[in-house]
């Protein structure tokens, strides 16, 4: 039998809150109950965001909970080479290609469109890619590359689904509405994701995939904010051979509006809250552990 592998994946750009401390001491209880281990991976690809000192405030903020893992951490931004190779296996497959809209030519895109009708958005509220470089010729493509211009790689969508057929996932938790079991994948409500840019060599997509293959997780616990990523996530995963993991979706930890907490939040946030003399155990009632 092979022994459950859970990971606490937080980025480090900024501090802990309390749905981070939820996420943490959850994967901690499920391992512990199922026998398994628990693995601690920083997130650290967004180099302009993370801090060395949010790092090491990770690092506090788990062993004050309690959190323990086994080492060695993985920082993402030392697996570089791994994310290339992904993306040179899914290029070999035509299945990805560069845009050179910028954010704001995107919206303009976006704008355009909709005063025809509106224009479809991705489950997190984004719209779907407008744009159509996958018309533009390779000679193109290459004399824009080699011109400096900047760049996102995407996913071709299409071409990835017919390659890949349908698509799901098992999940133990539950989803927004309440889903769980198995789950039919729907990638395609994300149109063509960005998989990477030129200054920033791999997507959360790409990464997370490529690390629970390395690492060996065979479960997934996580916020229901990222119940439908999954869907890119088992494409993904399909694409490039990997295996999949069970999936565990578990409620957000809400602020008093009934918004999901942020790492600005400094009423809940753990640095605080500890030196207000909170203890650990309260922090797993405030949370709703027991």
């Amino acid at each position: 039998m092979v022994q459950p592998v859970f990971r606490f994946a937080p980025s480090p750009n900024g501090y802990l809150h309390l749905g981070h401390a939820f996420s943490a001491l959850l994967n901690l209880d499920m391992a512990r109950a199922s026998g398994g281990r628990l693995l601690l991976r920083i997130e650290d690809i967004d180099r302009a965001r993370c801090r060395p000192q949010f790092e090491a405030a990770i690092f506090e903020d788990l062993a004050w909970l309690g959190v323990t893992w086994e080492a060695p951490v993985r920082r993402q931004s030392e697996h570089l080479e791994a994310y290339r190779a992904a993306l040179e296996r899914l290029e070999a497959r035509g299945l990805i290609y560069p845009s050179f809209e910028t954010r704001a030519e995107i919206a303009r895109l976006v704008a355009e469109r909709e005063r025809r009708a509106p224009w479809p958005r991705d489950p997190d509220g984004a719209p779907l890619y407008p744009g159509d470089a996958k018309r533009l010729s390779l000679a193109e493509r290459a004399e824009k590359i080699a011109a400096g211009a900047p760049f996102a790689l995407r996913l071709d969508m299409r071409r990835a689904l017919a390659q890949a057929g349908a698509l799901d996932w098992s999940a133990t938790g539950r989803g927004p509405a309440g889903e769980t079991g198995t789950i039919a994948a729907a990638p395609q409500a994300w149109g063509d994701v960005v998989l990477a840019r030129k200054v920033t060599p791999t997507s959360y997509h790409l990464a997370v995939v490529v690390d629970d293959a390395l690492q060996g997780i065979t479960h997934v616990v996580r916020g229901e904010d990222l119940f439908w990523s999954t869907s890119v996530h088992r494409l993904l995963q399909v694409l490039l051979g990997l295996p999949a993991p069970t999936y565990h979706h578990h409620r957000l930890i809400l602020d008093a509006d009934g918004n999901k907490l942020s790492k600005s939040t400094q009423a809940t946030g753990l640095r605080e809250l500890r030196a207000q003399g909170v203890t650990p155990g309260e922090i797993r009632k405030l949370v709703g552990l027991q």
